[in-house]
């Protein structure tokens, strides 16, 4: 669920749609916390799951190697990647990376979304590079440092 008011339109950081604050926020505020979760994917489960299926595209890390799965498509799943995101994912939550103003997209990194070294099936549109998942150990080693480092 997304936490300040918002609203979705066109994106600047990818194709498509976009979340866009219609309210400011504060430098650690949450921006999106879990709600209606009530399945986590081990691995089997996630692997099982046909490639490209609404299963699949709603699939994302919540930790280790267990996922959870929306595919009622929230408008969370309007959240674009950017190497340079306004917003930080840590253990299914975001958090503002700093001050935002009305009229601001908030993104995350994808990179701790995903698996071990998973590949997203597209490229960052700001600089062309693959989108790689980080390993589960640096994903939550980077994400507490970077959440210490906004609190």
């Amino acid at each position: 669920m997304i936490v300040p008011n918002y609203e979705i339109k066109l994106a600047r950081h990818a194709h498509g749609k976009g979340v866009y604050l219609l309210e400011a926020v504060t430098q650690g505020q949450v921006l999106l916390a879990p709600d209606a979760i009530n399945k986590v994917y081990n691995k089997a489960e996630r692997e099982a799951l046909v490639a490209g299926s609404p299963e699949d595209d709603a699939c994302v890390r919540w930790f280790e190697n267990y996922h959870t799965v929306s595919t009622d498509w929230p408008d969370d799943c309007y959240v674009n990647h950017s190497f340079h995101p306004s917003g930080l994912w840590h253990l299914g939550f975001v958090f503002a990376m700093r001050a935002m103003q009305a009229g601001e997209e908030v993104t995350v990194d994808y990179r701790f979304l995903v698996n071990d070294n998973e590949k997203m099936p597209f490229l960052d549109k700001e600089t062309g590079l693959e989108i790689i998942g980080y390993s589960w150990k640096e994903n939550l080693r980077l994400s507490t440092e970077l959440l210490l480092a906004i609190l």
